[in-house]
């Protein structure tokens, strides 16, 4: 069974996804992807123009060890939602992320949801559109 600490999680998810940066750490673990995020203040929302809705299709799991971020539901009337240092979240897929303040997460995420936004976050790099850096 694997086992890491958070920050011995690969860079950039072992090399699938570079343009992550080192703020972006990740393994894959049977259908769930673990990843681990350090950030600064970012709003992830440009980043999924694209992707069905303009919004994440990946639900995420999580744990703030440092930080706050807030998720928003477009185009619903669902309320935002704050996770901040200390706190267990779950955001359902149809949210845009704002990482409000300097964080460090960690996720635990179905993988094949989260490959299908990091790849779209990936060629969005590739043009130039977007740098992607732990968000």
């Amino acid at each position: 069974m694997p086992v890491s600490k958070p920050s011995e999680l690969p860079k950039g998810g072992g090399g699938r996804w570079p343009a992550s940066g080192s703020g972006f750490r990740s393994a894959h673990w049977g259908d769930m992807e673990v990843g681990y995020t350090t950030t600064e203040p970012v709003d992830c929302t440009p980043g999924y123009q694209g992707l069905p809705g303009g919004v994440c299709p990946c639900p995420h799991y999580g744990y703030v060890f440092k930080g706050r971020l807030r998720a928003i539901y477009p185009g619903t009337d669902l309320p935002d939602e704050v996770a901040a240092t200390g706190d267990v979240y779950f955001f359902p897929a149809g949210h845009s992320l704002i990482y409000e303040e300097p964080s460090e997460v960690l996720e635990i995420n179905p993988a094949a949801a989260l490959q299908q936004v990091m790849a779209h976050f990936e060629s969005l790099a590739g043009t130039g559109r977007l740098a992607v850096d732990g968000g």
